[in-house]
C-alpha cells in the first residue's frame, strides 16, 4: 500500500455516557491506532454540543501524547477565528516542547459551532483588529517562525521555544484555501469529508500542487468498514450535508437541514444561502475501502488519507477502523 493512514476523532458521546467516558475511549482509541500503525491522531473542535466531547483540542492532544509513544498527535483543527494567534503559536509551542517531533497543529477555518457559541467566544473580539483568516492564519505563521521581535527588555516570542516547532496543515475544502497553505509552505489538508465534489477536490488540490512545487496534499475522507459489505452499507447515513453562506461572508458545513436552518436563525446576517454538498462515505469490506483508496490515490496522486468515520456506535467505530488497518497489507 503506497499511502500513509491517519484518523480524525471528535470524541462522540453515546447516548448512555457522559463527556468523560467519550474521552476515555478517546484515549484508547489512540493507543490501539498506534498500535495498529495509524500515522497521525487528530482532534476535532466543536462547541456548544453535548454530541461531542472536545471543545479544547490542544488540552486533550496533551492527555494523549502523555498515554502513547510514537503517534503524531495534533488538532485537526484549531478553530483561528475565535482565537489570538498569539496563543495559539504559546498553546503548540508549548505541546511541541513535551513531545518534540509528535506535534501536528492543524488550522480550520470553520467556527466549530453555530452563531451562539461564535459570539459567546469572540465576545471581546475586535473585528477590525483581528482582520481576515488569512490574516490571522499569516500572524500564527509569523509567531511560530520568528524566535523573537524587537530587542532587550522589548523582546516578544511565543515562548517556550520548543526544539522542534509543530507541523503545520491548513484544513479546507476550497482552491482558496490550497492556495493560502501553498502561499505559506503549509501543508494542506482537502476535507473531502465535508465536500466532495470532485471538481472542488481537483481544483484544490492541483492549485496546491502548482503553487507549492510539487507538494502533495492530504485528503479527508469519510470511511466505514466491517466484516461484509452489506453489514458496511447498513451502517452508512444517507443524510446530506448542507454549507450555510450568510450575506456577511460567514459559512458554515453542516449535517442536517435542521442545523442549517438553525444556524440562519442564530446568524445576524441579513440573508443567508444553503446549497446541499455532495457526502461520499467510502464503505465496505477492507478490501473493497483500499480499492477505493488506491482509485483516489491514483486520481489525485494521494499520499496519507485522513480518516473520519462516521459512526456514533463506540463498537462498530472500533471495528470499522480496526479493519482498515488489519486488512490485508501493511500500514506504509
Amino acid at each position: 500500500m503506497g499511502y500513509r493512514l491517519s484518523l480524525l476523532e471528535k470524541s462522540p458521546q453515546d447516548d448512555h455516557e457522559d463527556a468523560a467516558g467519550a474521552l476515555r475511549r478517546t484515549l484508547e482509541l489512540a493507543q490501539k491506532a498506534e498500535h495498529w500503525g495509524y500515522h497521525r491522531f487528530w482532534l476535532a473542535e466543536h462547541h456548544n454540543t453535548d454530541k461531542l466531547a472536545i471543545s479544547s483540542p490542544e488540552i486533550v492532544i496533551a492527555w494523549i501524547l502523555a498515554h502513547t509513544r510514537r503517534l503524531r498527535v495534533g488538532s485537526g483543527g484549531v478553530m483561528l477565528q475565535h482565537y489570538s494567534p498569539f496563543k495559539v503559536a504559546e498553546n503548540f509551542n508549548q505541546l511541541a516542547s513535551l513531545a518534540p517531533g509528535r506535534v501536528d497543529l492543524g488550522i480550520g477555518k470553520a467556527p466549530g459551532g453555530l452563531p451562539l457559541s461564535t459570539n459567546a467566544l469572540q465576545y471581546a473580539v475586535d473585528p477590525a483588529r483581528k482582520g481576515d483568516f488569512a490574516r490571522q492564519l499569516r500572524q500564527l505563521d509569523d509567531w511560530l517562525s520568528v524566535p523573537a521581535r524587537g530587542q532587550g527588555d522589548d523582546r516578544l516570542s511565543a515562548t517556550p521555544q520548543p526544539p522542534q516547532t509543530a507541523s503545520r496543515f491548513l484544513l479546507g475544502a476550497s482552491e482558496q484555501s490550497a492556495r493560502l497553505a501553498a502561499s505559506l509552505g503549509w501543508n494542506f489538508v482537502f476535507a473531502a469529508h465535508l465536500n466532495a465534489d470532485e471538481r472542488d477536490i481537483s481544483r484544490a488540490l492541483s492549485a496546491y500542487s502548482h503553487d507549492s512545487n510539487g507538494k502533495r496534499a492530504l485528503l479527508a475522507v469519510p470511511v466505514i468498514v466491517a466484516e461484509t459489505a452489506a453489514k458496511a452499507a447498513s451502517l452508512v447515513d444517507n443524510s446530506q450535508r448542507y454549507r450555510v453562506t450568510g450575506s456577511d461572508g460567514q459559512s458554515v458545513n453542516v449535517g442536517s437541514l435542521e442545523q442549517a436552518e438553525l444556524y440562519t436563525r442564530q446568524s445576524k446576517a441579513a440573508s443567508h444561502e444553503i446549497e446541499e454538498r455532495k457526502s461520499a462515505v467510502l464503505h465496505g469490506t477492507g478490501e473493497d475501502v483500499h480499492r477505493q483508496l488506491e482509485a483516489l490515490q491514483a486520481q489525485y496522486g494521494i499520499e496519507e488519507f485522513v480518516i473520519d468515520t462516521p459512526l456514533a456506535q463506540p463498537q462498530a467505530r472500533l471495528r470499522s477502523l480496526e479493519l482498515l488497518a488489519t486488512t490485508s497489507v501493511a500500514l506504509a
